[in-house]
């Protein structure tokens, strides 16, 4: 029955409108980094507007939107293969299939949307559904599954003025404004006021949003260090220390910063057995303190951590991180995948990683800190849920995982959007780049580019006043979304034609 109802959509549908669903979501894809191809957004969402009017069936219109979504993601992820080139004898004959079903599988998302948009609403009424549902799956492509909101609509604008929606309203707020002001362009030849006043209301909104204020420096400076160490090489037992004298000797250099942070594992080594090299870093560094990143041992149980070393080179502070990459530090069923030889690709330890007890706020000598480490940038909601506000980010992470195409520039973006959603500076540290001292406003104050080993010495900004976000968290726009639906349908409802 399955397979016969998608043989039906596929006929109503037909062939040149699934390509163009196709090719409208590969076009939507290139307005994200690192490409930030940005005419490209009004003309793929007119053409979703324009499949979800034309569709006969919800059937079809869910088919629709999956092609679509299937090109986005397809294009848009494709960085998803740099991991299975690390080890390509092993792994390399997996890449295409993870594309696919990752692309397909994010897909449906979309494809539900769609799907819900003609089955609930007709006629014109389907564009105001479709922009409600599609912003509500969004919602569930952020949150469920422990969610991957990478390559979300808010990614397009960072570089723009309409980023400055991220402090009141969020990521999916700004996603939201996205749909509204280009999904109704469909309709200007039947009514140009359907279709204009939408994107002029999008225009004021986000010129009525002042930019953020100008952030006051603390005086006081932060040394990130970039060792540049190729994942093919970072573990390998003839080059791991070389990587680990570069980071030395880029944090022995003179002037002495206050703070020196290093990038995700990059010590070699279990903590439980680095004490002489934790020792041996902060004497090279003279005593100041160093933020590094390090995996640990515990009860049976392996965390990929960050911690912070004293003086003296003794373990002040440790966090270990909590939202773990499927498939990357963990495998579901672990114990039972283990048996069959499937274990995370990022993991060196055990079969993966455990996950640490979630946010907390680690006492620097610049300040107060959320640490994140890698991923864990990419959730809004991660950064949310932390007990107090304190006064900066910071973010290690080793993106020589993504490859050196887009995947570590879209990591980059979204660290960006959390400063500026958040109004904190952002010190981060990549292995292989990119690092910077981002602003509370969301832009590069210092930075060091990909593929660069070196360091930076940056002062470290002031945060701004709490935003209305980080205080309002995603609550309003869902509910807004899901009210919208709700309006959606029933209006949709009440002008249907009488039988």
């Amino acid at each position: 029955m399955i397979s016969l109802g998608l043989r039906r959509a596929a006929r109503q549908l037909r062939l040149a409108p699934a390509a163009l669903a196709f090719g409208g979501g590969a076009l939507l894809s290139l307005a994200l980094a690192p490409w930030h191809i940005l005419p490209g957004v009004p003309v793929a969402l007119a053409l979703a507007g324009w499949l979800i009017l034309r569709t006969a069936s919800a059937r079809s219109a869910a088919l629709a939107g999956w092609l679509f979504g299937l090109g986005y993601f397809a294009f848009g992820l494709s960085w998803i293969i740099e991991p299975f080139q690390i080890d390509p004898e092993r792994h390399a004959w997996m890449a295409p299939f993870a594309l696919v079903f990752l692309a397909a599988g994010l897909a449906l998302f979309w494809g539900a949307a769609f799907g819900l948009a003609a089955r609930f609403s007709a006629g014109a009424w389907r564009i105001p559904m479709l922009i409600a549902a599609w912003s509500l799956a969004e919602f569930a492509r952020a949150y469920l599954l422990t969610g991957f909101p990478w390559a979300a609509f808010g990614q397009f604008w960072v570089e723009t003025p309409a980023a400055h929606i991220l402090p009141w309203a969020g990521p999916h707020g700004l996603a939201l404004l996205t749909l509204a002001a280009f999904l109704p362009l469909v309709l200007l030849r039947q009514n140009a006021a359907a279709g204009l006043i939408p994107l002029g209301l999008a225009a004021a909104a986000v010129f009525a949003v002042p930019a953020p204020p100008e952030a006051a420096m603390t005086g006081k400076t932060v040394r990130i260090v970039q060792p540049n160490a190729p994942q093919d090489l970072k573990w390998h037992p003839d080059h791991r220390w070389e990587f680990v004298r570069r980071a030395v000797a880029f944090s022995e250099e003179e002037p002495r910063a206050d703070l020196i942070v290093w990038p995700e594992t990059a010590v070699p080594q279990l903590m439980n057995y680095a004490g002489d090299t934790l020792r041996a870093i902060s004497e090279r560094a003279a005593g100041v303190p160093v933020l590094l990143g390090i995996q640990r041992e515990e009860a049976g149980a392996y965390y990929n951590s960050a911690v912070l070393l004293d003086g003296e080179g003794e373990v002040a502070a440790a966090y270990d991180k909590a939202h773990l990459v499927p498939f990357g530090e963990y495998v579901p069923f672990g114990d039972v995948m283990a048996r069959f030889g499937i274990y995370g690709f990022a993991s060196q330890a055990g079969a993966g990683y455990a996950a640490g007890p979630g946010a907390q706020i680690m006492d620097l000598p610049v300040g107060t800190a959320l640490p994140l480490i890698c991923y864990e940038a990419v959730f809004p909601q991660d950064v949310n849920a932390a007990a107090s506000r304190p006064q900066m980010l910071v973010q290690i992470t080793n993106d020589a995982w993504f490859g050196t195409r887009s995947g570590p520039y879209q990591h980059l973006v979204q660290a960006q959007m959390r400063a500026l959603e958040q109004g904190m500076p952002m010190i981060r540290a990549a292995n292989t780049g990119v690092s910077a001292m981002i602003g509370p406003d969301g832009r590069l104050l210092e930075s060091l580019a990909l593929g660069e080993a070196g360091s930076i010495d940056a002062v470290l900004p002031e945060p701004l006043p709490p935003t209305f976000y980080s205080r309002s968290g995603d609550w309003p726009v869902f509910l807004l979304c899901l009210f919208g639906a709700v309006a959606a349908a029933a209006s949709s409802r009440s002008l249907a034609p009488r039988s």
